[in-house]
């Protein structure tokens, strides 16, 4: 049951990673990447599970804490650039 989990988070990267790539504007694209980053973090604990190793949850943990920064960051250059486009417009 637990490879059929895994075998599902796997696609839905694969969703998230094409959604990624496709997306009309930068913010379904950075939803996407959130999206991506949360399933490879639950894909570290499910393999941590599988493999009785609870080490990878530490792993887990780090790149959540990076997933989650690095979307914020991405998302406030995005707001900065477009204020500042939008300032240089009027």
């Amino acid at each position: 049951m637990l490879s059929f989990t895994i075998i599902v988070i796997l696609l839905v990267m694969l969703v998230a990673l094409a959604r990624a790539f496709t997306g009309p504007n930068v913010f379904d694209r950075v939803l996407a990447a959130n999206l991506f980053g949360t399933k490879t973090v639950l894909l570290i604990a499910a393999i941590s599970y599988l493999l009785g190793s609870p080490d990878y949850l530490d792993i887990a943990v780090i790149y959540a804490l990076i997933n989650y920064i690095s979307v914020i960051g991405v998302l406030r250059v995005t707001e900065i650039r477009r204020e500042r486009r939008q300032a240089g417009a009027e």
